[in-house]
């Protein structure tokens, strides 16, 4: 009952597959197997139920050979394929019809340990040198299927390689299992040892079945490495148990020694199975690629360089030349040239499977759903996917296949779904920082505005005026040259302002380059001196920094020294007249320079200090609390750092900006 239900679950799977029918076919004829041999030593004509076994066995290694052709050769037409083994089917025919004639067993005059197992009280059958050729037949056969199958590996890419290699190593593991059982009945005359095969028998037989038409690909040497790796954890504690109850059972209460040995026996399986998973560890490319993920969400910031850094990650951990990176809400994915819509078929079927691999969309039940996927897959060059979705965003990661052309089995796809939860969180923070400096950038231009209103207001009143006076003026030379210069500079007087004020409004990805720091601070300082002026607010500089070169990004540093600006601004604009002034600084501090931005206003509050720089951290009356959190993001960016000096009394607040003088390596 068990392999039928084994064989039903496959062809359930997808009935389409050939192998997949074949597997529900061999499970039949393991059931009916199991049947005639359990029957066999219990039912009134055991002899009968003996010779069928030995029959329905006979016909296993044409079974095997038809499933290991269909793996080679899938699209070959069954007939043909039939065509093909009809020596195979003759030769298992032959034996099967050997087991119903007297040559294969016959009755002894006297009970002989080497006998079949007959009916309770019934006579022993002994076996015959027919019986012994038969089984030396069928023992050739699998022999012969066994180099064969191993022959055909290694010509073989792909999940063919490891289905034909499950296979093989099905097949060795239950011959050799058989064998082992059949030796050691003869050595110890225990007849209960017939009865125990066909309980491994089946074990090993639905185990191979479920790895060759599961949706979960594994290969041979990943279950054999696992099953070792399980057995040692059982013997070793279960020894350890016993070991520990006998020792103590003297010593203690019997139900205290259980309680006592199962609890300790615990502690040692978790320790135990730690060491053996990283002894035995199959795939420890997966441990590397985690530690780097995590190196790349906490050194990049930007979205752009974070998915640079990652797809170099999983191009390493799959030894692939292609992964992709896509990302979005839930209406629009965009990334790596790729445009998927929310509601489109290949995100509503990863939102329904979670992974996909090309081989488990062929081996489960086909859909045009799946169909569009599995396109996507072969169009976009991806042996694995996954999906990964956050609070606010959705992402896909993809793999292409290595250069071995190797499936991905399941416990790598375990590995690649780890990494796209790192890239989720990383790309998430991202975007909600990219979307913070956009916001706080526009905050900025709104309180630049009535400055720049007034900067701009006087150039037109100087052009106004000169254009009225123009008529009665016009003849004089001297009145038309500073007439036209007048107006060349303070044309581009406005255009300067308002390219700055674009400049901070737009959004953009910082770009760190050598630069002169002072002239874009100098820059920055001019936006800034209308509203300290309007405040009544002195403005002081003192840039001591020479020589003043950095590797940094100019609309960066002039966009933290206006956040810090207008910070200190509205920190000093409600105290006395003597403290109302801000001074920017800079200077050379070895192999950086470092920006001071100071206040004379009242300093930080001892219990904002801790958070300073996280996002909604502010004591104004209006605000988000956004501009410091900002400005550590576009310095973390750029390898620039900012701090800010510990309290002291009678002063106000110091924050300092370093910038490297050199590139520095990621």
């Amino acid at each position: 009952m068990a392999a039928t239900c084994v064989g039903i679950a496959a062809l359930w799977a997808n009935p389409h597959r050939q192998i997949n029918r074949l597997s529900c076919s061999f499970s039949i004829h393991v059931s009916l197997w199991l049947m005639c041999t359990h029957l066999a030593p219990t039912a009134q004509n055991g002899l009968f139920w003996a010779r069928l076994s030995w029959a329905v066995g006979a016909l296993t290694p044409f079974h095997l050979w038809l499933m290991k052709e269909t793996v080679v050769r899938p699209t070959e037409p069954f007939r043909q394929r039939l065509l093909r083994g009809r020596w195979w089917l003759l030769a298992t025919l032959l034996i099967a019809v050997i087991c119903f004639t007297e040559w294969f067993i016959r009755t002894p005059a006297v009970h002989s340990p080497d006998t079949v197992v007959p009916p309770e009280g019934g006579p022993r059958r002994r076996n015959s040198p027919v019986f012994l050729a038969c089984i030396a037949g069928m023992a050739g056969l699998l022999l012969t299927l066994f180099v064969a199958s191993l022959r055909e590996v290694r010509k073989l890419v792909g999940v063919q390689r490891l289905e034909l290699q499950l296979q093989l190593m099905g097949g060795c593991a239950t011959g050799l299992t058989v064998m082992a059982i059949v030796a050691l009945r003869q050595i110890v005359q225990a007849p209960w040892l017939l009865r125990l095969y066909p309980i491994v028998v089946l074990i090993f037989y639905t185990a191979t079945v479920v790895a060759m038409t599961t949706s979960r690909v594994f290969n041979a040497r990943q279950l054999i490495i696992v099953g070792l790796q399980r057995l040692i954890l059982v013997s070793v504690v279960s020894t350890a148990v016993y070991g520990l109850d006998q020792a103590l059972s003297h010593l203690m209460p019997g139900p205290l020694v259980t309680l006592f040995a199962v609890g300790a026996g615990l502690w040692f399986a978790t320790i135990l199975k730690d060491r053996l998973d990283r002894a035995f560890e199959i795939y420890p490319q997966g441990k590397i690629a985690r530690q780097a993920a995590f190196a790349a969400a906490q050194r990049e910031r930007g979205v752009e360089r974070l998915d640079a850094a990652f797809r170099s990650v999983l191009t390493g951990w799959g030894g692939s030349e292609r992964a992709l990176i896509v990302s979005g809400n839930k209406q629009s994915l965009a990334g790596g040239g790729v445009q998927l819509e929310g509601e489109g078929p290949v995100l509503r079927t990863m939102r329904e499977l979670r992974w996909a691999t090309p081989e488990r969309l062929a081996r489960e039940r086909s859909s045009p759903e799946r169909a569009a996927l599995l396109a996507f897959l072969a169009e976009q060059q991806l042996g694995v996917l996954v999906i990964e979705e956050g609070l606010s965003l959705t992402t896909l990661v993809g793999v292409g296949h290595g250069a071995a052309r190797r499936p991905y089995t399941y416990p790598q796809v375990t590995q690649l779904m780890e990494l796209a939860t790192i890239v989720e969180s990383a790309l998430e923070r991202a975007h909600f920082s990219a979307k913070v400096q956009h916001t706080e950038q526009l905050a900025t231009v709104g309180v630049l505005g009535a400055s720049l209103a007034h900067e701009i207001r006087n150039p037109l009143v100087s052009i106004k005026t000169f254009v009225q006076l123009l008529p009665n003026h016009y003849q004089d030379p001297n009145f038309r040259q500073k007439f036209f210069r007048l107006i060349i500079d303070e044309v581009n007087r406005i255009d300067q302002l308002t390219d700055q004020l674009l400049d901070l409004s737009a959004p953009r990805t910082y770009q760190a380059t050598m630069i002169d720091l002072h002239p874009f601070l100098l820059a920055g300082i001019d936006l800034v001196a209308a509203k300290a002026s309007h405040r009544h607010v002195e403005l002081k500089t003192d840039f001591k920094a020479a020589p003043d070169r950095a590797f940094t990004d100019a609309s960066a540093a002039k966009q933290v020294m206006l956040n810090l600006c207008f910070n200190a601004i509205q920190a000093v604009e409600a105290c006395e007249e003597s403290a109302r002034w801000v001074q920017i600084a800079t200077r050379n501090a070895g192999d950086r320079i470092e920006m001071a931005v100071s206040d004379g206003g009242p300093g930080i509050a001892p219990e904002i200090r801790p958070k300073l720089f996280q996002p909604f951290q502010t004591t104004k009356s209006s605000g988000f609390g956004l501009g410091l959190a900002v400005c550590s993001d576009i310095l973390a960016n750029l390898h620039a750092t900012i701090s800010v000096d510990p309290a002291e009394p009678g002063r106000g607040a110091t924050f300092r900006v370093s910038f490297p003088c050199q590139p520095l390596s990621s």
